[in-house]
């Protein structure tokens, strides 16, 4: 009788166990950017969402156009924004986010649909060969970043050996090949083992400046190389004067990623900032809107608290900001 009994329980806890399991984060695309889809249950709030999710609860309620003072419903469906701070797509750590094509679809279309994700990244966190996605599967895109969720890491395939390979035979085969038949002439034999040699230097190490570039921004932010290819293709064509608040978030202060949240700036715009009262400058990217959220009430703007640090704006409440796009 005891057997059976503690049977009974076993089996209970194992369809508890499986029910609290947390199913498969599948991304969706709009007009804010990636995001991914959550609906709530009992006892639920803007915060313990927003902490599942590694995201401010106010940038919950931005991204949905919702009061973050107003509670949420039981099935009420929230969409969660995927940025910088709660999303990568360098590595192969953390919780897995998939993508499902729903036809066919080329490694090269979903890498423009998702941040512009490298096609060897897809391939190798899906152990793919070909260029292509099948129909209805299941495509690892990218990786949230979460204590609340479990982390793994994907075992992927080196590709280096497979370009090294590929590279031989091309350096190898042609310079033989006029040496033997061209006995006589040795001194014209000396052309082709400099050609290969000057390939070597490689031209394509110079791009190494502009990886550096970003970190090279006399302390205005990460984003101000972003600013500068922005404006070639749109030039600036606002700047405001605007009354600002501040928001905490953990970004910034080693990466130098500084955060905006307003109103009428499609998210992932990069702004200049200035304080005139210190004539400190920062480039910072829009995260979110501001609508409905009450504490916003008597300001333009909020920067994270790093930026403000860089502008030295941080013994006041609130202050002015000259805001340029």
């Amino acid at each position: 009788m005891k057997q059976l009994v503690t049977t009974f329980l076993l089996l209970i806890f194992t369809c508890l166990q499986l029910a609290a399991q947390k199913p498969d984060l599948i991304v969706k695309s709009g007009e804010k950017g990636l995001y991914l889809e959550h609906k709530v249950v009992a006892k639920e709030s803007f915060f313990s969402i927003g902490r599942l999710y590694n995201v401010h609860p106010r940038h919950v309620a931005g991204f949905n156009k919702l009061d973050i003072n107003k509670g949420l419903q039981i099935d009420q469906r929230l969409r969660i924004p995927l940025t910088d701070t709660n999303f990568t797509q360098k590595g192969n750590s953390g919780t897995p986010v998939y993508f499902k094509p729903t036809a066919v679809t080329a490694l090269s279309d979903i890498s423009k649909q998702h941040n512009q994700v490298a096609v060897s990244s897809l391939k190798a966190w899906n152990n793919m060969t070909g260029d292509q996605a099948k129909k209805d599967g299941k495509l690892v895109i990218g990786f949230l970043l979460s204590k609340e969720f479990p982390s793994v890491t994907l075992k992927v395939k080196p590709v280096e050996p497979v370009t090294e390979m590929a590279a031989q035979p091309e350096v190898k085969e042609p310079v033989p090949a006029p040496v033997k038949d061209e006995k006589p002439v040795l001194p014209e034999s000396k052309p082709p083992v400099e050609k290969p040699q000057v390939v070597v230097e490689e031209k394509p190490v110079q791009p190494a400046p502009v990886i550096t570039t970003p970190s090279d921004n006399s302390g205005q932010g990460f984003f101000k190389v972003y600013f500068e290819q922005q404006i070639k293709k749109t030039p600036v064509s606002k700047e405001e004067t605007v009354t600002s608040g501040i928001f905490k978030t953990t970004s910034g202060w080693q990466d130098e990623k500084y955060y905006l949240l307003a109103d009428g700036i499609a998210p992932g715009t990069v702004v200049r900032l200035t304080n005139p009262a210190t004539n400190k400058t920062v480039f910072a990217k829009v995260l979110g809107e501001m609508n409905g959220i009450r504490q916003n009430e008597g300001y333009n703007i909020r920067i994270s608290n790093a930026a403000a640090v860089v502008l030295q704006a941080v013994d006041t409440e609130k202050f002015i900001l000259k805001i340029s796009y």
